[in-house]
């Protein structure tokens, strides 16, 4: 197996692992919609269903906010974690959870004001579905400060590759979002406010459970106020609204499609979408999940100036990603009409029929969705704001609610289906219409798509990149390192030195790595000669394993143990070992 290919099945396995995780992360608010439009309209009524369609908008104004804090700081860190600035990491992952509880209390009054003082007629005048509203907004602030703290602990969890934190706590939450709309709906009759409660209190169950990890100090993560520096949220919302940018102006776009429904439709048109969106947005878990792994791995790539895994993140996004999401969709479409069922019994009625056919049409706009949320990430990561603002613009309002507002009137409710679906196909074209207008030529590969700049990172001759599956690579690896050291002018002895270096933790992790389990193992290394130094980083799926925690214990033990470790450690000028999702990253750097 060639370097590249190798490179590219390591980027692939990881995708995939961190994948069902990340799902069911960004399906824990879909459950909420689920949950609550079930129930709505089995024990309720069309009426509650309104009531959780006109709530929509406010919810993405929420997971807005959220997505620019954990956006920006998710970014920040893995730029940070690139260059092993751990308490620049500290710094932000503190900043991130005193800016989320203090936004929450903002939003909570918020919502207890327009409730209570019935201020909510600039969404909804129907008489029938506005005290409604009213009190299932009351009910929805109790969940406000547990959502967009446990957004944060998500991110951070997964950077930590605590997979099965994150899973026990999206588990946790769809049971007691379940059991809690059982006890406030169907049994005490609490109707609208219930169905708030029951997602209210779910959510600080999601919460809670996360939050048992930081506080028990299982995570390296902390709050730490009395060494804040303010001065970096700046920062954090610089790179954060760019990519939740979408989201603010779906919130617009969800207030105008609410009116433009009312208009030519009326509540029914409001209901339907609701039901068909509200079901679909669990399915959209699917694309959030590969967005979230992607960023967690753009962002790192960034920090280390690695374009190889940059094109690769973005070839695992069209071939498997794509594939998968496709198949998805055309199962959500052969299935429309018994999904309809969950929600509406009688065929006859019009709300039935809007809502099958919005499971037949919405799901074709998600394979194209999955390219734009993801040139998205990766502008808000490499500083390509230009384009991150134009894709968040048109995604957000501009081509939903302009070719909604164009077809309504011709073709009514399908009008908002056919609409998303376009929106894709211009997303997509001003992508590639990008790269033509950057690089002046069509894009040729994934690189030119990317618009990846000359001077990022390192030219391919400063680098070498090799992979280790088994000892006799190790001996082989360690003649080309000396080998390509000497052929860019590096002395003799450094050479060595390096050539040694890599072969004593490489054949390390071969030895005590890959034995560790059963699975195949894969060790990624890479060479850089930049300036006057020499920077070795050597990367694994196995066990974590620290050396340098190996080489403090070994300093007051035998002599003769761990010989290999100390010798690294006494050659280096620096040496940095971090466990990043579920990669073991060691960087050496020998100076001349």
């Amino acid at each position: 197996m060639n370097e590249q290919a190798a490179n590219t099945k390591m980027v692939s396995k990881l995708l995939f692992r961190l994948l069902p995780v990340q799902v069911l992360l960004a399906a824990v608010g879909s459950v909420n919609g689920i949950v609550s439009s079930f129930f709505a309209t089995n024990y309720v009524g069309i009426e509650a269903m309104s009531a959780v369609g006109l709530f929509a908008p406010i919810g993405m104004l929420i997971s807005t906010i959220s997505t620019i804090l954990v956006g920006g700081s998710t970014i920040m860190c893995g730029k940070y974690i690139g260059r092993n600035e751990k308490d620049e990491v500290q710094n932000v992952f503190s900043l991130n959870l005193i800016l989320a509880f203090l936004v929450s209390v903002g939003f909570i009054v918020l919502f207890l004001i327009l409730g209570m003082f019935d201020l909510t007629g600039f969404l909804t005048s129907d008489p029938e579905v506005r005290p409604i509203f009213n009190r299932y907004l009351m009910g929805q602030a109790i969940g406000v400060i547990p959502s967009m703290a446990g957004g944060a602990f998500g991110a951070f969890l997964s950077l930590e590759n605590m997979k099965r934190r994150n899973l026990i706590a999206s588990i946790s939450y769809i049971v007691a979002n379940i059991l809690f709309n059982f006890l406030f709906v169907k049994t005490l009759h609490m109707e609208a406010l219930g169905l708030a409660l029951a997602s209210a209190l779910g959510m600080w169950v999601f919460f809670g459970v996360q939050a048992e990890a930081f506080i028990t100090g299982k995570t390296h993560f902390s709050i730490k106020p009395n060494k804040l520096r303010w001065g970096d949220c700046g920062e954090m919302f610089r790179i954060g609204f760019p990519g939740a940018a979408s989201y603010l102006y779906q919130t617009g776009r969800g207030i105008l499609v609410n009116k433009l429904l009312e208009i030519f439709v009326g509540s029914v048109g409001i209901s339907a979408f609701a039901a068909a969106n509200n079901l679909l947005t669990l399915v959209w878990a699917l694309p959030g999940g590969m967005l979230a792994v992607s960023r967690l791995v753009i962002s790192v790539s960034v920090g280390e100036e690695d374009r190889q895994t940059l094109a690769d993140v973005m070839r695992m996004m069209f071939k498997r990603f794509l594939p998968l999401q496709g198949l998805v969709s055309l199962a959500i479409i052969v299935c429309a009409v018994p999904l309809t069922y969950i929600f509406y019994k009688d065929p006859a009625e019009s709300v039935f029929t809007m809502t099958t056919w919005g499971f037949r049409i919405l799901p074709l706009c998600m394979p194209l969705s999955i390219i734009c949320m993801h040139f998205t990430c990766y502008g808000q990561a490499s500083g390509k704001h230009g384009l991150v603002h134009i894709l968040a613009a048109l995604d957000g309002i501009i081509c939903v609610v302009g070719f909604t507002a164009l077809l309504i009137s011709f073709i009514g409710m399908n009008s908002v289906y056919i609409a998303n679906v376009l929106n894709g196909v211009v997303t997509t074209l001003v992508i590639f219409g990008y790269a033509r207008l950057k690089n002046k030529r069509w894009p040729r590969n994934m690189e030119d798509l990317l618009v990846i700049p000359e001077d990022f990172g390192v030219s391919e001759d400063e680098r070498m990149d090799l992979s280790v599956q088994s000892m006799e690579d190790v001996v082989t690896v360690a003649n080309r390192i000396q080998a390509f050291c000497l052929d860019r002018g590096v002395s003799a002895r450094n050479a060595y030195l390096a050539a040694l270096c890599m072969e004593e933790m490489a054949g390390n992790v071969v030895d005590h790595g890959f034995a560790a389990d059963n699975k195949k193992h894969t060790v990624d290394l890479r060479v850089v000669h930049k300036g006057s130094d020499m920077i070795l980083r050597i990367k694994d799926d196995c066990e974590p394993f620290d050396p340098g925690e190996r080489q403090a214990m070994a300093e007051s033990d035998d002599p003769m143990k761990n010989i290999g470790i100390k010798m690294v450690f006494k050659m280096a000028t620096d040496v940095q070992y971090q466990y990043i999702l579920g990669l073991n990253v060691l960087t050496i750097r020998i100076a001349e």
